[in-house]
This record gives C-alpha cells, sequence and structure tokens, in this order.
C-alpha cells in the first residue's frame, strides 16, 4: 500500500495517479462499519478496473476547530490505522492533515480538489458522511457536487443488535472496562501500543515478574483494574493478566496508572522493546491491600482466573 500524506493546499497532478475507487471517512477504529466502507471501495475497484483507496484525515478535526480540550485520544491512532488498512490490501491511503483552511473549503471546493483532482473515478462513504466547511456536503448533495465525474456508492448503516456500530460506542466500551464487547464492533480485540521500561521491579520480588508498557501517546486507555489480556512480543502473543492502576498498596499519588503485564511462562529481558497490549477481560477493580501477603494471595486468584478465561476461549 502507498501512504500519500497532503498538506493543504495539495501540489498532487491528477495525470500522476491511476484512476481511483476511493473510500471516504475518518475512521478512527477502523471497525466493521469502516471496513464495509472500505471492502465495497475495492470491490468496486475490482469491478471497474481502478486501483482501490482510502481517504482519511489527520489530526481528529475536533482538535483543529476547538471542541476538544487538551489532546484527543483515539482507538487508532494515525500509524495503527496505516497498519489496519494495509491489511485489508487496499491500494493507496491518502492521509490529509486537517487544518483550519482546510476546514474552510466548500463542500464543491473539497470535491473539486481532493475528489476530481485526485483523479476519483468512484467514491464510496457511510449513509452519514459529510464534508466540506461545517459539513454541508452530504451523500445527498454529492450527487450535485460531483460535475458528473466520478459515480458513487452509499453504505448504509451496520448495526450489531439494537446499537450502530460506530466509534462512540467503541470508546465508551473502552472507557466503561468493557472490553469484552468491543470485538462484536472492531472485529478484533482492542489494542495499544507501548514500550517496556522500567518499573520499580517489585513484582519480580513477589514472585511474579511483569513488563511494565509505556503506551505510545493518544491511545484510549481502559479503566483501573486487572485485566486477563494478550500480549504481542518478540512477534509472537502471548497470555497474561495486567494490572492497570495506581499500585495503591505501594503508592498513595501517582500521577498517571501504569500498565504492568506479567506474562506468562515467559522471563527474558525485553526492556526498550515494543509491545502491543490486547484487552481481553476485565477481572476487577483495582483496590488496596493491608500487607503482601494478601496481594500475593490476590495476585494468584488473578492469574488463576486470566488463566481459565484463555482456557475457555481459545482461538
Amino acid at each position: 500500500m502507498e501512504v500519500i500524506k497532503i498538506q493543504h493546499p495539495h501540489q498532487l497532478n491528477k495525470d500522476d495517479l491511476p484512476p481511483l475507487s476511493m473510500a471516504l471517512g475518518f475512521f478512527d477504529g477502523v471497525h466493521l462499519g469502516h471496513q464495509k466502507v472500505m471492502l465495497r471501495a475495492k470491490e468496486e475497484a475490482a469491478r471497474l478496473g481502478l486501483k482501490s483507496a482510502v481517504m482519511t484525515f489527520d489530526p481528529h478535526p475536533s482538535v483543529v476547530l476547538g471542541k476538544n480540550v487538551g489532546e484527543i485520544e483515539y482507538i487508532t491512532p494515525i500509524n495503527e490505522k496505516i497498519k489496519i488498512v494495509s491489511q485489508l490490501g487496499i491500494d493507496y491511503l491518502f492521509i490529509i492533515h486537517f487544518s483550519k483552511e482546510f476546514a474552510q473549503l466548500l463542500p464543491q471546493e473539497f470535491i473539486d480538489q481532493y475528489v476530481i483532482d485526485l483523479n476519483v473515478k468512484h467514491v464510496t462513504a457511510g449513509f452519514d458522511y459529510s464534508y466540506g466547511r461545517m459539513g454541508k456536503g452530504t451523500m445527498e448533495t454529492l450527487p450535485h457536487h460531483s460535475r458528473n465525474q466520478f459515480t458513487y456508492t452509499t453504505v448504509p448503516k451496520l448495526k450489531k443488535g439494537e446499537e450502530k456500530v460506530s466509534s462512540t460506542l467503541i470508546r465508551r466500551y473502552i472507557r466503561d472496562g468493557q472490553v469484552e464487547h468491543i470485538p462484536a464492533l472492531l472485529g478484533r480485540f482492542y489494542s495499544l501500543a507501548g514500550i517496556v521500561v522500567q518499573g520499580d521491579q517489585r513484582g519480580r520480588k513477589l514472585g511474579f515478574p511483569t513488563a511494565n508498557v509505556q503506551p505510545n501517546a493518544a491511545f484510549i486507555i481502559p479503566p483501573v483494574g486487572v485485566y486477563a489480556v494478550k500480549i504481542f512480543v518478540r512477534n509472537e502473543w502471548r497470555e497474561g493478566v495486567c494490572n492497570l492502576g495506581y499500585k495503591p498498596t505501594f503508592h498513595d499519588n501517582l500521577e498517571k496508572p501504569s500498565v504492568e503485564v506479567n506474562i506468562f511462562d515467559f522471563d527474558e529481558d525485553i526492556y526498550g522493546e515494543e509491545v502491543i497490549v490486547e484487552w481481553h477481560q476485565h477481572l476487577r477493580s483495582e483496590r488496596k491491600f493491608n500487607g503482601i501477603e494478601e496481594l500475593v494471595a490476590q495476585i494468584t486468584k488473578d492469574k488463576a482466573s486470566a488463566q481459565q478465561y484463555f482456557e475457555k476461549n481459545k482461538v
């Protein structure tokens, strides 16, 4: 997959690009609804003899338009989004730098400059996709704005049960710690990437060595608690149990929670290495223990609970 990053106004030449079938959207999470849009664009590309493409934006529009206080957290920060889109077999990924100037484009200007001028011959988007200043362009206005230069497909709402598959719902599940509900919407378990850093090494002294994972910026962090997790380390998925929290038995005022994974049947030095933590099941809330013996007894139970979960949920 070729990744093309674009600053507005772009300098791309239409003649340098192949005819494209393009999926449009922000696509945070690249959930099953997003995948449906992208794969439909891929199908149309095959049907029409075009190359498949996806257009997304970075950062999130709310960061630029002032609707979000502080840094926004993503289900899939841009590097993760690139990996997942590539796995879908898309030929081109266009990443538009979302700026205030770009946000001021009228719907017709957006279509002219970022669809027609990029040699797009077919557009695929969700039923609720909007474009142009203040989102005034919609799938209903697209035929008018197309200037008869491309055809288009509108993908209807994807539902699981009574709920629409959406990034908003997935975010809610992550923030509520209901990670077990996410695969039905995302098509995979929620995961975050990070670097293994030096901790206080207390786990090793207690007989439960842990990998202290410092998550990369911009990922949504689940609420504190103990989780059954898988961790991708040294090109292999391994099972483990994770304590996400402030370690109240030993600390009174940690600034931010730590992500500490006890990896089953693993005892290698992985400091400085990037890993991926995949969140499978919330086991219990974090709490303060009266002493080391009580803590060790609970960690033993937690490990057994996680092992039991994975035994029942073999893939």
